[in-house]
């Protein structure tokens, strides 16, 4: 018996189940069933039953030995190879370079010990395909700390090259310091200092430097109770000696770049600077060129003092900004008047009376600096007695300036104007963004629990090249996540750089609907990692052979859009 499929002139062709013979020198055929109706695929099956082949369940003619995460790490580490990472850690293929990759594409896509990390990447263990993408499955937590010290043996070569990359001469160049908490206690870099927020704990302090769009090409790890001030000879010291730029502006926040910095290190120097003055600057500056009749028809305003001679002053009024503050400075007040009541009421009880001008004076004294409203109030202390009140002249006072600002630098106006000084100075937004994502979930820089200052070092240096790649990947994934992905367009809504920055209407749009204009649905950055994981790399055997083949999940729209985005392909 055969399958004969006969054309039709005008309709399908018939499939028919018929047999043969031989009569003498002729074959004879007859038709025994009409199987037209059927599908192909049941007609193939049929057929190849009939050619005496012998078919099996496709559960047993294919086994899928193990599946293995692994669109994640397709789109971080085909970035890295977009970027030239490997060969920015060293020129010539090494052991320990893959192992570097290894680490910090592990930091991208979940960041976590270097033990767990080794767990991760082992053949047994592994929880993706990163180890057999690098081939470092037989990789242990010790040979990833060596991979972390040979690491940090390069980090001024890698630095270099990335100022290379990324620096040119006359540059803005932004640098931002931060704290990170720190576990272990024989360190000496962990010591107690003045926490960014929160209350004094063993902490490092590290450093960014970053080109004006917040990419980071420098990190610099400090003692807990280093002031931020004194770190700011380390980034000139690196921009000039090291890398020999010898003309660049260096854009910091006032307590970075104070007066005593500028004139002992940045004028010496030759760099020029854009910062912001104190408030007690700017309360004398009031008294003087800085009248608040400026601000009665426009937002910006450029003024001179013999104070600050040969630099430029630019003041700023931003009417959210003085909203905001009065809401803040009237909701300590607020709160801080109901714990001082509370100490009045402590030295006026009759039983256990707080006494003493100096048992008086810590509680107050504390209350005080943690609220940081001493000046705003008046008060007595005395032996067995404590009365308050505010000082109403002096909120007054203060509340005059609310919502002005005033930038200062020695960049002339030929090469800046004005509102180029502002959008400069509040670029430094970017280096904050930059070390949210480095301390909170998303690389964990923090805390810390090495004990070697050079593996401290290294720590923070890998995760500064994490921050590097994702940083890059955010930016090209922009259409699929929640970040706006039309900064022209945003930047085109302001009418003002003193303005708050907003959305573009487009990723408003984006982010009402939770959509993109492809209908695809909009993703962080953490979530768009996990739906890429869900691609996974099987390994297969054909049947009960010995024949082994990978194969590819079939990637959803998602995540076809995604490595699109990335211009990479998820087979490595």
């Amino acid at each position: 018996m055969f399958i004969d499929i006969v054309p039709n002139r005008n309709s399908p062709p018939a499939v028919l189940l018929r047999e043969g013979w031989r009569e003498g020198k002729r074959v004879r055929k007859r038709t025994l069933a009409n199987l037209s109706s059927l599908p192909m695929d049941q007609i193939e099956l049929l057929r190849r039953v009939l050619r005496g082949e012998a078919l099996v369940p496709v559960e047993e003619a294919f086994q899928i030995l193990r599946a293995q995460p692994h669109g994640h790490v397709a789109a971080v580490l085909g970035t890295m190879r977009k970027l030239g990472l490997p060969q920015l850690l060293s020129s010539r293929p090494h052991p320990k370079r893959d192992l570097a990759l290894a680490m910090i594409c592990a930091r991208v896509i979940e960041p976590c010990s270097k033990l767990a990390t080794a767990r991760q990447l082992g053949g047994d263990t592994a929880t993706n395909s990163l180890g057999e993408a690098l081939g470092v499955e037989d990789a242990d937590a010790d040979d990833l700390y060596e991979a972390l010290d040979w690491l940090v043996r390069g980090q001024k070569r890698i630095e270099g090259k990335l100022a290379r990359r990324h620096l040119e001469e006359g540059q803005l160049i932004l640098w931002d310091v931060t704290t990170v908490p720190f576990e272990s206690r024989t360190c000496p870099l962990a010591v107690y200092g003045r926490p960014k927020r929160g209350t004094s704990e063993r902490q490092l302090l590290f450093g960014l430097l970053t080109t004006p769009e917040g990419l980071p090409v420098a990190v610099e790890v400090f003692a807990g109770n280093t002031g931020d001030p004194a770190t700011v000879s380390t980034v000139l010291e690196r921009v000039q000696e090291r890398w020999g730029l010898e003309r660049m502006v260096v854009v910091g926040d006032r307590g970075m770049l104070t007066s005593a910095r500028i004139e002992e290190e940045l004028r010496p120097r030759g760099l020029d600077w854009i910062t912001s003055l104190r408030a007690p600057t700017i309360r004398k500056l009031a008294e003087g060129p800085l009248q608040l009749s400026l601000f009665d028809d426009q937002d910006l305003a450029e003024i001179t003092s013999p104070d600050f001679p040969g630099e430029r002053l630019i003041a700023c009024y931003n009417p959210l900004l003085a909203q905001d503050r009065a809401r803040t400075r009237e909701e300590l007040l607020r709160v801080t008047e109901e714990k001082l009541e509370v100490v009045v009421e402590a030295t006026r009880r009759e039983k256990r009376a707080l006494k003493g001008k100096d048992k008086i004076g810590v509680r107050v004294g504390r209350i005080l600096g943690r609220s940081k409203m001493s000046k705003h109030f008046r008060y007595e202390i005395t032996e067995h007695a404590f009365t308050f009140e505010r000082d109403d002249e002096s909120v007054a006072q203060e509340a005059a300036l609310d919502g002005i600002y005033v930038l200062r630098t020695s960049v002339s106006a030929e090469e800046l104007g004005s509102e180029a000084v502002v959008e400069a100075y509040k670029r430094l937004s970017r280096v904050e963004q930059a070390f949210r994502i480095s301390k909170d979930f998303a690389l964990e820089v923090g805390p810390i629990r090495h004990r070697r200052v050079d593996r401290v070092r290294a720590h923070v240096f890998l995760c500064m090249l994490a921050l590097y790649v994702r940083l890059h990947m955010e930016r090209d994934l922009a259409p699929i996540l929640f970040t706006d992905h039309d900064t022209a367009a945003a930047k085109a809504r302001k009418t003002s750089v003193v303005e708050p920055a907003t959305r573009s209407q487009a990723a408003e749009q984006k982010v009402r609907r939770k959509r993109t204009e492809d209908g695809l649905p909009v993703q962080s950055f953490r979530s768009l990692m996990k739906s890429l994981a869900t691609l996974t790399k099987n390994t297969v055997r054909m049947g009960n052979t010995h024949v082994e083949f990978e194969q590819y999940a079939q990637p959803t729209p998602l995540q076809t859009r995604a490595f699109e985005l990335l211009d990479i392909s998820y087979r490595l």
